[in-house]
C-alpha cells in the first residue's frame, strides 16, 4: 500500500544472514562469562574445602586465642568433650559465619587472581603462558590482598563466633550489631593489618606454588592437564608452605580479634607479640596449633585448588557444547 515504510521484516529469505556481533562485543562477552565462571568456581571452592575442615578450623582457632597449651590429645579431647556436650553439628558452630566469609573471599581471591594473571602476562610478554616467578608470586599476592581488603569484617565475625558460647551471640548480624555497639565500628577491622601482612607471603607462596607444580607436571609428563589427585597434592604442598610461612600472624591476627571477649587489651602487632612471647614463649604461643594446620591447611587448600580448577574445565566443556 502506497510506499509507505515496512515496520516489521518478515521470515530471513534463503541465503540471507543475521549480523555478527562485532569482536570487541564478542571479547567483552567472551571476558564477561570468564569473570563470572571464575567467582563461581572460586565460590564453590572456598565454600567445600572450608566445610570438609571446619571441626579443626575451629579447634584450631580456640587454642590461637586462649593460653592454654596445645597438643594432639588436647585437641581431640576439646573436639570430642564439645561433641559430647553440645551434640555432632555443635563442631561445625560458626561456619555458616565463615560460608558468609569464604564465598566472597574466595571468590574474588581466584577471580583476581585470574585477572592479575592476565594482567601481568600482558605486561612482561607472557600472555597464554604460564608467568615468570616474580610476577607469579605478585599475582597470587595481590590476589589475596584484594580478598582480604573487601570481606575483613566477615572473617572478625566468624573468629567471635567460633570463640564464644551459643547464649553470647545468636547469628551473624547479632554479632555485628554487638561489636558495633559495645565496641565501636573500629572493632570489626581490628588485627586488619597483621591480616595483610600474612595475607601476602601466604596467598603469594599458596598461588606460585601450585602453578610452578602445574608447569613443572606439564614440562615432565607432557601432559597439559593434572589427574584429580594429582591437583590435590599440588593445593596440599602449596598449603603447606604458605601456611607455615604466615603462621605467627595468623595467631596474632586471632588474638586481636577476639580481644574483647577474652579479656585482653592487644591493640597492637609488636605489643601482642611480645605478649604472646612473655606469657607462653616463642614456639607454643607464636606457633601455637600449628602441627594442626599442618593437617587442616593442607586438606583445605589442596581441596580448593583441585575443585576450582575441576569446576572451571566443566564451566568451559559447558561453555563449548552450549554454542
Amino acid at each position: 500500500m502506497g510506499n509507505g515504510v515496512q515496520e516489521s521484516q518478515g521470515p530471513l529469505t534463503q541465503g540471507e544472514v543475521l549480523p555478527r556481533p562485532s569482536s570487541s562485543q564478542s571479547e567483552g562477552f567472551k571476558q564477561g562469562r570468564s569473570v563470572l565462571n571464575s567467582l563461581f568456581s572460586g565460590a564453590l571452592a572456598g565454600a567445600v574445602a572450608k566445610t570438609a575442615v571446619a571441626p579443626l578450623d575451629r579447634t584450631k582457632i580456640i587454642f590461637q586465642v586462649s593460653s592454654n597449651r596445645f597438643s594432639a590429645k588436647e585437641a581431640y579431647r576439646l573436639i570430642y568433650h564439645t561433641y559430647r556436650q553440645n551434640g555432632f553439628l555443635s563442631l561445625w558452630r560458626g561456619n555458616s559465619a565463615t560460608m558468609v566469609r569464604v564465598i566472597p573471599y574466595a571468590a574474588i581471591q581466584f577471580c583476581a587472581h585470574e585477572q592479575y594473571k592476565t594482567l601481568l602476562g600482558g605486561y612482561y610478554g607472557f600472555q597464554g603462558k604460564a608467568l615468570p616467578p616474580v610476577p607469579r608470586l605478585l599475582a597470587g599476592s595481590l590476589a589475596g590482598t584484594t580478598a582480604a581488603m573487601l570481606t575483613y569484617p566477615l572473617d572478625m565475625v566468624r573468629a567471635r563466633m567460633a570463640v564464644t558460647p551459643k547464649e553470647m551471640y545468636s547469628n551473624i548480624l547479632h554479632v555485628f550489631v554487638r561489636i558495633s555497639r559495645e565496641e565501636g565500628l573500629k572493632t570489626l577491622y581490628r588485627g586488619f593489618t597483621p591480616t595483610i601482612l600474612g595475607v601476602v607471603p601466604y596467598a603469594g607462596l599458596s598461588f606460585f606454588t601450585y602453578e610452578t607444580l602445574k608447569k613443572l607436571h606439564a614440562e615432565k609428563t607432557g601432559r597439559g592437564q593434572p589427574y584429580s589427585f594429582e591437583r590435590l597434592a599440588f593445593g596440599a604442598c602449596a598449603g603447606l608452605i604458605g601456611q607455615s610461612a604466615s603462621y605467627p600472624l595468623d595467631v596474632v591476627r586471632r588474638r586481636m580479634q577476639t580481644a574483647g571477649v577474652t579479656g585482653h587489651t592487644y591493640s597492637t602487632i609488636l605489643g601482642t607479640m611480645r605478649e604472646i612471647v612473655a606469657e607462653e614463649g616463642v614456639i607454643r604461643g607464636l606457633y601455637k596449633g600449628l602441627s594442626m594446620n599442618w593437617v587442616k591447611g593442607p586438606i583445605a587448600v589442596g581441596i580448593s585448588f583441585m575443585t576450582f580448577d575441576l569446576t572451571q574445565i566443566f564451566l568451559r566443556k559447558v561453555g563449548y557444547s552450549s554454542r
